[in-house]
């Protein structure tokens, strides 16, 4: 469980292509050692497992199903992740309970600068559109966000300076693809009334 809060990236520095998944190694200085291989880490946002651990590189192992889901069946060299650790027992949480669980991929229609923020417009595909709900958090390549509007293709938001400066958000630009994870208690509300229908 994660909380959306990035201190970390990392650089994608090698990509092993297997016939239903794919290896990916990224350099980073975020503090691990081999002590903790088997631990979940967010990888822009998705879930995955440490599997090796060697000056400062880490390698993680991505399924079809979890490529199928996520923005990584485009993952080249040189991308920037956002790395986030597991929350520990006791820890505070300053954006949302994130699962690590990417319900879709967004496309990037449109990015304004106002002042030192940026506005960012957000494609979705119809079944996922449903369940936004408007000031709600989402979480967008593991960063905890708020919906600014939901509009009639998908959503807004707002990134100040900081965020921009932390996590790979800076480098966005329109038609890029994102991971999006919808916020855990959007979707279970929404579920529980479509079920009472």
């Amino acid at each position: 469980m994660f909380n959306g809060i990035i201190f970390h990236k990392g650089i994608v520095k090698r990509i092993i292509k297997r016939q239903k998944g794919v290896n990916f190694f990224i350099s980073s200085k975020i503090n691990l050692s081999k002590k903790d291989i088997g631990v979940s880490i967010s990888c822009d946002g998705v879930c995955l497992t440490l599997i090796s651990y060697k000056k400062k590189i880490l390698e993680f192992y991505l399924s079809y199903e979890t490529l199928k889901r996520s923005k990584f069946k485009e993952i080249k060299i040189n991308d920037q992740i956002n790395l986030e650790l597991p929350l520990k027992f006791g820890q505070k949480i300053s954006g949302h309970v994130c699962q690590g669980h990417i319900d879709t991929v967004g496309r990037i229609s449109s990015i304004k600068k106002i002042d030192k923020s940026n506005i960012i417009s957000f494609i979705l595909p119809k079944r996922e559109k449903k369940m936004l709900v408007e000031k709600a958090s989402i979480c967008i390549n593991g960063v905890s966000l708020t919906i600014s509007n939901v509009t009639n293709a998908g959503f807004k938001i707002w990134i100040i300076p900081h965020t921009l400066k932390l996590t790979n958000l800076s480098s966005l630009k329109k038609d890029d693809l994102v991971n999006i994870e919808i916020d855990i208690l959007s979707k279970y509300v929404k579920n529980y009334f479509n079920e009472k229908k």
